[in-house]
């Protein structure tokens, strides 16, 4: 690991902390806990995509003709990224997205799926989600992820995709769902799945691969390291953000 990406994780630390440690994991005791959970948090699955969809149009071609992008180190990273997120098997070897997977997660435990589904599919969507009926934390994320995608910055997209992510998720987390899991007689056997793939492939796999794109995009660019620690840091504030409104939410209904 480089100098640089040492520094960035020591200023990331406190916030990692505080999501390893927020009191929302322990809300999740019911299936109607995990149900509220779930609904909230298929935004931060779906919005994820577009960060990453962001950094495909950026770095490799995706337009006619076809021609050889500069960065062949980087147009590789992210190439190998999508196949995972967007083309990976199932627990069943069936080809989906991850946002298919969790889709299929929240089905299983009868979690509302029309809510972000409809908006997938609205002409209008990006004016529509101020209406929705979610938290508004939760739109407070979507926000920002869209405005750093629009920012059209690849080092800042690939920060915000980085950072901030499912890889913060705790093992704690996974535990406690089992444990909700045998109190009930709902399965969370695809969310489950989806947790521990997520983990998975962002410590073996995606995780490393996105830090040295970080490195590949910055380079030795002080303006660049300082914006991408600057996303990275209001990442994991808007993910704190985006717990803090689903445990609210959830204690609200308690």
């Amino acid at each position: 690991m480089s100098q640089r990406i040492e520094n960035l994780e020591k200023a990331l630390a406190p916030y990692r902390q505080q999501l390893t440690v927020h009191p929302l994991y322990s809300a999740l005791r019911s299936p109607n806990a995990v149900r509220t959970f779930m609904e909230e948090h298929v935004f931060a699955v779906w919005d994820f995509m577009s960060l990453l969809k962001g950094l495909q149009r950026g770095l490799t071609c995706v337009e006619l003709p076809w021609k050889p992008t500069k960065n062949r180190v980087t147009r590789r990273f992210v190439n190998a990224i999508v196949l995972g997120e967007e083309s990976d098997l199932d627990q069943d070897g069936e080809p989906y997205s991850h946002f298919e997977i969790y889709i299929n997660a929240m089905r299983q435990v009868g979690a509302n799926t029309e809510t972000v589904l409809n908006l997938l599919n609205n002409p209008n969507w990006r004016n529509s989600i101020s209406s929705l009926s979610i938290q508004d934390k939760t739109k407070e994320f979507m926000a920002f992820t869209f405005s750093v995608v629009d920012g059209n910055k690849l080092h800042n997209i690939a920060s915000a995709f980085t950072f901030g992510r499912e890889d913060l998720i705790p093992d704690m987390f996974i535990e406690i769902v089992k444990e909700a899991e045998k109190d009930s007689s709902v399965s969370y056997s695809k969310f489950l799945w989806y947790l521990e793939r997520h983990i998975q492939i962002d410590g073996d796999d995606h995780g490393p691969i996105s830090l040295k794109m970080i490195e590949e995009l910055c380079g030795d660019d002080d303006q660049k390291w300082q914006e991408v620690t600057e996303i990275a840091i209001l990442s994991m504030q808007k993910r704190i953000g985006l717990w803090d409104g689903i445990a609210e939410k959830i204690q609200a209904e308690c």
